[in-house]
């Protein structure tokens, strides 16, 4: 596996991996529909969110952006290929974004995971702050994580 900066043509093709990562976790076609706008990535806030991309034999398999300034940034993306997750691509995006981060000089950073996700940020090292209501999805909450960088 590669990890690479996330060229800005990629924003259409990261988009669409991003919904269907979300689909793995079961939701419906309407559902996914309504986030279909918080997960359109903008070429150039691709760029400034230091997008970074995991490609296999030159396929595309995962992505993650890291917004914000140091001291303190923002997992704003970590999506996984469905066929990938469970194979060590979000733990090694994971890693890369954390060792970034700390380059970058940030002390911590948050995350707004879907529910579904939230094991996984556990599993990283992260805790939950709270909730913060979804851009999406009128009424549904999205846990608030934050990850302290050591």
């Amino acid at each position: 596996m590669r990890l690479r900066p996330a060229h800005p043509a990629e924003a259409t093709a990261l988009s669409e991996l991003a919904l269907r990562s979300k689909a793995h976790w079961g939701y419906d076609a309407e559902f996914l529909e309504a986030c279909r706008a918080e997960l359109t990535l903008d070429p150039d806030a691709l760029v400034a969110q230091r997008g970074t991309v995991a490609e296999v034999d030159g396929r595309l398999v995962g992505f993650y952006t890291l917004a914000g300034e140091p001291p303190e940034g923002e997992l704003t993306c970590l999506f996984v290929e469905p066929d990938q997750i469970g194979t060590g691509v979000g733990r090694r995006l994971w890693q890369h974004a954390v060792d970034a981060a700390r380059a970058l000089g940030f002390q911590r950073f948050t995350i707004e995971s879907d529910p579904s996700a939230e094991y996984f940020y556990l599993r990283m090292g992260a805790v939950r702050t709270g909730a913060t209501p979804s851009g999406s999805i009128p009424g549904r909450e999205l846990p608030e994580l934050s990850y302290q960088i050591t």
